[in-house]
Formats: structure tokens, sequence, C-alpha cells
């Protein structure tokens, strides 16, 4: 080591050591930041710069050797053949260039490549020193160009090792300055190495010190600039192809313009009318497209513009935007060009679905009170139009039963029909659900409207047959006039929608026309339940108990429970008004439940033969907890399961017969009595009786009080009489009135009377009475 550095300090000159450890600097940082450039390059281009790299490395470090063999101040002149130092340089670059194949082939290959640069060094080396023209016999030391090289081999290797493994700007510059330092301790060590053996026989060199300075300058100023053109090469083409690369991956068509000719497009520009990127080149930029603001579509603009091709697909419309830059040092134009096909299509979609119905095509809420809207305000004075409300009936069965599919079928035919019912400038529109609604044009009048909806009744008639087709639909329509039943939407909205509910209480299918009277029934309607909620709480309600008569023996056998309601400002209010309303809201919930516990109060002060019988409406049979509910007024009251009548009629069977019959079971169970009422009135009597669990059996009143005058109803309580007597299950005749009526039950062999001829509904009786004359009112 010493030997070495006695070489550098003492047998060269500090400033040619100097140039020549510049020139590596230079070389190093070329060669790395160009292999760098072929790390990042396509696999394709990487070949260029991999010679490249090679070229910069030889030549440099080639130039280091020589520059630094000139630096050499030995007591003997030396010169250099140029065969010999010719052949040197092309090893070095062609050694570079082999050993660098082996960069990018796997694991170990960063120890394959510095073993490969150190052999290549060293016979560019030695190669350059077999050209020395000097005086004298050269002899070698090996052990110390043994040490120099195995450490050179160490230092190359941890080069490529730290440009293979560090990022950033530490890649290069480290792997730089340890290739250098790897170059100058082979160099030199092989240098201390050397011995010169003065021989007079020899020839010295052939060149004065002119010539040695010539040619030091010579080959630093060839170096350097192969060393940087090929750098600036890289950093250029790593720049420009990034940049070009980032403009070639933006979704806007580039497109530069110079004298309304095109000189430069990306992919994307090309893309969007269909060719190539060459076919571009030299076209008039004018011909491509037109702008909607009539200028030349490379004319520079403030802000963007819409625009339509000339070539390719011409349904296409773009957005184009112009700015003026300096291109390759003149002003040029540069077109950017977005497709906005899809986003144009997307803001139809948009104002598509804001506007109709995606299910039938129909219009929708929205566009139907704009038209209502427009309609009322550009009316004049004697205009008329009119304002259809529709409901589709049964919909909600076969949605049910044939599933949502089906249900949107129907819907779209519905659609179709109204459609075709409608005249021209006449609007169906879809609210939701099943619910329709027509706005007609102007100059319709009541009987013009009329004939309207019978035709649409017609279409329904004829297009949705019940019979052969299991998912058909009708249609009921309620009908308000402008400007008769409103002058403003809502209330005209409101009008239709009061002539539909009327339409569907009269019996569906039908048409009705808006009646002020009709508010005035909604709104007492609505008072009446706003009240009915808050009776209970106000102990407004009472039960009456009417008894039920054995007609074998004469006893009370039972007392019906019956509710009645006083209001404070409208009096008696009856119960076939309110119970209705109580179902409709669900507050026949908490009225049930408060009348089965007052009246299990009140049946535990009889005598214990004597049963009470509460009415339980088809909404409460439709909850599955009723048993439960009645199970725990039972046990709070202390009145036993089996005083205790449920009567119901067959409406609570048509629901949820599976959630009925399992109530039923469970209420049989503990012991409590269930009675049909209103027997009779049903649609599937019979098959009831057969399916659920009852214990008795209620004649409705409307065929006792008709059996005296008409023969059919005496047939028909016959009937259920002895229908009751084959099934076993008692028969109660309610609504006895006369005694005609009653000896006609008792000559049938009926079980048990109720009516006003055995007593009037009255509050908690005190005690049974026995005898049937002494319960006559």
């Amino acid at each position: 080591m010493f030997a070495v550095l006695e070489c550098v300090a003492n047998q060269h000159d500090q400033y040619v050591i100097a140039l020549a450890a510049l020139i590596a600097l230079i070389g190093m940082l070329s060669f790395f930041q160009i292999l760098l450039r072929a790390d990042e390059s396509p696999l394709q281009r990487r070949p260029y710069w991999i010679t490249a790299a090679a070229l910069a490395s030889g030549l440099s470090i080639w130039a280091t050797h020589f520059i630094a063999m000139l630096a050499y101040r030995g007591s003997m002149p030396i010169g250099f053949d140029l065969f010999y130092t010719t052949l040197s340089a092309a090893v070095a670059v062609g050694g570079f260039w082999v050993s660098l194949q082996f960069l990018w082939r796997g694991k170990g290959s960063a120890l394959i490549v510095g073993g490969l640069f150190t052999v290549v060094v060293g016979l560019m080396h030695f190669l350059g020193m077999a050209g020395m023209q000097v005086a004298a016999t050269i002899e070698y030391r090996m052990t110390p160009i043994l040490v120099g090289t195995v450490i050179a081999l160490m230092i190359f290797s941890s080069s490529f090792q730290l440009f293979m493994h560090v990022r950033g700007r530490r890649q290069v510059h480290l792997s730089a300055l340890a290739a250098i330092l790897g170059v100058l301790i082979l160099h030199f060590t092989a240098m201390s190495s050397t011995v010169l053996a003065p021989d007079p026989s020899l020839s010295g060199p052939q060149m004065d010190g002119l010539d040695r300075l010539f040619l030091m300058c010579a080959i630093t100023a060839v170096t350097l600039t192969v060393v940087a053109i090929t750098a600036v090469a890289a950093f250029v083409d790593r720049y420009l192809v990034d940049l070009k690369g980032l403009v070639g991956a933006t979704l806007d068509g580039l497109a530069v313009v110079r004298d309304g000719r095109i000189v430069e497009v990306n992919a994307r520009f090309a893309q969007l009318l269909d060719t190539g990127e060459a076919t571009l080149i030299g076209e008039n930029a004018a011909d491509l497209m037109n702008a909607d603001d009539g200028q030349l579509a490379y004319m520079p603009r403030v802000a963007a513009v819409e625009a339509v091709p000339n070539r390719g697909d011409r349904s296409r419309t773009f957005e184009l935007a112009v700015r003026t830059i300096e291109y390759r040092g003149r002003p040029c134009e540069v077109m950017a060009v977005r497709d906005l096909t899809d986003k144009r299509r997307a803001q139809r979609e948009i104002e598509y679905l804001a506007r109709y119905d995606i299910l039938t095509g129909l219009a929708n809420r929205t566009q139907f009170q704009d038209r209502l809207a427009q309609h009322i305000a550009h009316a004049q004075s004697d205009d008329q139009f009119a304002l259809l409300a529709l409901d589709l009936d049964r919909f909600k069965a076969v949605n049910d039963l044939f599933g949502h599919a089906e249900g949107d079928r129907v819907l779209r035919d519905v659609a179709r029909f109204l459609q075709q019912a409608v005249r021209t400038g006449d609007l169906v529109a879809r609210l939701g659900g099943d619910e329709f609604v027509i706005l007609t044009r102007f100059g319709t009048t009541g009987s013009s409207v009329r004939e309207l909806g019978e035709h649409i009744l017609s279409v329904f008639r004829r297009e949705m047959d019940y019979v052969s087709d299991p998912t058909a639909v009708g249609v009921t329509i309620g009908i308000a006039e402008f400007p008769a039943n409103g002058k403003d939407s809502e209330t005209l909205m409101h009008a239709a929608d009061m002539a539909l509910y009327r339409a569907k209480v009269s019996g569906r299918g039908m048409i009705a026309f808006y009646d002020p009277a009709m508010d005035r029934e909604t709104k007492e309607r609505r008072r009446l339940e706003s009240d009915l909620r808050q009776a209970i709480g106000r102990r407004e309600l009472e039960l009456l108990y009417q008894p039920v008569h054995s007609v074998s023996t004469g006893d009370i056998a039972s007392y019906e429970a019956l509710v009645r309601w006083c209001h404070p400002t409208r009096g008696m209010i009856p119960p076939d008004v309110f119970i209705p309303i109580a179902e409709e809201t669900g507050v026949i919930i908490a009225l049930g439940e408060w009348i089965l516990q007052d009246a299990c109060m009140a049946a535990t002060q009889w005598e214990p033969h004597i049963k009470v019988a509460v009415n339980v409406s088809p909404v409460q049979f439709a909850l599955a907890n009723l048993a439960h509910t009645i199970c725990a007024i039972l046990d709070k009251t202390g009145l036993h399961p089996t005083r205790l009548e449920l009567e119901m009629t067959e409406a609570a069977l048509l629901k949820d017969r599976a959630v009925t019959l399992s109530t039923m079971r469970q209420l049989k169970n503990l012991g409590v009595t269930i009675v049909m009422d209103d027997f009779g009135t049903g649609y599937s009597s019979l098959s009831n009786l057969r399916s659920f669990p009852f214990d008795k059996i209620k004649i409705d009143r409307s065929f006792i009080a008709a059996m005296k005058q008409d023969e059919n109803a005496h047939s028909i309580v016959r009937a259920i009489i002895g229908l009751g007597k084959s099934l076993d299950l008692p028969v109660t005749a309610e609504g006895i009135e006369t005694d005609s009526q009653y000896r006609m039950i008792v000559d049938e062999g009926c079980a048990q009377a109720q009516g006003y001829l055995f007593g009037k509904p009255s509050k908690l009786p005190a005690r049974a009475k026995r005898t049937r004359k002494s319960a006559l009112v």
C-alpha cells in the first residue's frame, strides 16, 4: 500500500492525475446514468443503451488509464504504440459490452459482472503497457498485482450491487464512486508493481513533449465529448420519452398544429378519429372536426367548446380546447380533444330517468307535476281539463301470488293499454306502485272525460279477462275537473284522490267524480279517527251487556259485551261507524284489549255458570300473539277460560288461515269457547266449519228478521240449525225481537236465543234472571 501511495505521490504529475480522476468521475456517472436508462427502457430498446453504456465506460476508463500513464514521471521518456493503444480501447469497449449482458440475468450477476469488469480493466491496462515505447525492459511483481486485482474485484462487485439495490440519486452516485475507486486501485497497483530495467539496445519513444501534451488533450477532449453526448442522450431520452409516455397515457387527444397543419399527435387523438398517427401528420387541422362556435377547429379559444368529427364515428361529441404554446422554437396551437359521447349519453339517460318511469316508460311523478303546473299556469279563463286518478284492482294479490316479475309485466301491460286508450295531448303517468294518473288536454269537458273513463274501463274488460287469465287486474277511476274542483295542483290532486277513494269504497271497477261532500265526509272521518285514539284514555267508551238465553231452560247462558262510544260533543256514535275506522287505523288492537279486560273483569262478579261473549276483530286474529294476550288478561282478571266466548266472523279466516288456525287451537287448549258469528253471510261457511275448531254457531240477525215474510230465509235458518245438530255445535239465533220469531226458532230446535225480546244491552248486570218473561223489556 505504501509503495502504491509513493508511486502516486512521487512518480506522477498530480495535475494530470486530477484530470484522469475527473475523466473517470464523469465517465462513471455517465455510465451508470445510461445503465439506469437501460433498466427503465422496454426490453426491445435495452440493447441500444447497453451499447452506449459500454462505449461510455470503455472510453472513459481507457482515457483514465492513458492519461494516468502520461502523468507518469519516470527517469526514461515513454511513448505509446498506435496499434496497442487502439486495441486496448477496443478491448475496453467490447469487454464492457460483454460484461453488461450478464447484468440482468438473475441472482449472483453483480459478482459476475464485477469480475468481468476487473478482467477487462486489467487486460486493457496490460495491453496498454505492452504498447509502451521505452528504452527498457518491463517486469511485474505479481503479488501486489494479484492483491490489487482481488480488491478491485470486490469494489467493482459492490458497485454493481449498489446499483441493483439502492434507489434514488444514491443509486448512480455511490455506484460511480465505487467503480472509480476500483479503476484507480487496479491501475496504480499495477503501476507500482511495474519495474522498468534500462536497455540501451531498445529504441525509445518516437514523440517529443508537444506530441505528448497533444495526445493527452486529444484523448481528454474526445473521451469527454463521447461520454457527454451519450450521457446527455440518455438524460434527454429519459425525459422526452417519459413526457411522450405521459402524453400518450392521457385520456385526452392532443395535436400540435403549426400554420394550420398537424405536426404532432398522440395516440389518443388518432384513436378518436379512427385513424393512425402517421396519417394525421401534415393534415389540415380545420378539416378534422367542426366546432360549435363556427371558428376553425385549431383557432385558440378562451373556453372549451363542443365539436363533431369529420372522420370516423361522426355520432361522437367532442370537447375541444385550444391553447398557443412554443413548440420546437415556434408558436404552435395545441388542440386538446376529449370524448364526451359517453358522458352525453349518460346525461341523456339521467334526464330520462328523472322524467320517465323506468319500468313502464310513462311519465313519472316529476314530469307529471311539471305538466300539471304548466297546465294550470297557461290555462285561460275558459280552459278546462281533467285529472284522472287510477288504482289497479287485485294488483297486490297478483304481485304476492305470482311474484314481482309477473307484477312488473302486468304494470307494463297496463301502461300500454292506457297509452292506447287516451287521446293525443293527454299525459299518462305512473306515480308509483299501481298508482297511475292521466292529465287530459285543454278542452276536456265533463262528458268527454266520462267517455274517456268508460273507454278505459271497456279496454280493461276486454284485455283483462279474469276467467282465462289469473293475473288479470281491474281499474278504478277517480276524476277531478279544472277549474271546478280546484285551481292549484295540490287541490286538484286531492280532489282526484277523494274521488278515487269514493269509487273504491263504492265497489271498485267504476268511475267516480269528485263531489265537495266527499271532502266533508273524509274530514269528518279523520276527526273521528283522531277522537277515537283518545277515547279510551278519556273514558268515553263503555261496555253494555246483552243476555243470551237458553231455549230449553229459559236461564241466562251468557252475556255478549257490546262497546258503545259516547262522544262528548257528538253524542252516541254507533259501533258500525267507529269500529271500521278502528280496524283501518289499527286502533282496534288497543280497543280490543280494553274490551276483553273490562268484560272479563265484569264476568268475575256474575254467577259462575254465566259466560261472557266478546267479539274479536279479524285484525286482532291476524296477530300471532293474540292467544298470549288473552291468556295474560285471564290471569290478571282471574276469570276461568271456560267462561269466555270469543265471537269471530268469517272475514278473520280469509287473511292468514295458518296463523288463524294456530291461534284458535291455542285458545281451545286454554278452554276458551270459539263462536262463528254472522254464520251464513260468508263465502265458504261449510268448509270453514270443517277446517276450524268452532264450538258454537250464531245465525245472522238478517235471516231472523226476514224468516216470517221470506220462506227462503226460514229455510236457511232451519238448515243452519240442522247443520249445527249434525256437527254437534249449539246454534244461537240473534236479533229475536218478537214472540213469533222466538216460537219459530224454538220449533226448529235452536239451542240459544238473543235479542231485544229478552233485554236490551245494559250496564253491568247484578245477577241472572231465570225466566224468559221476566227478562222482557
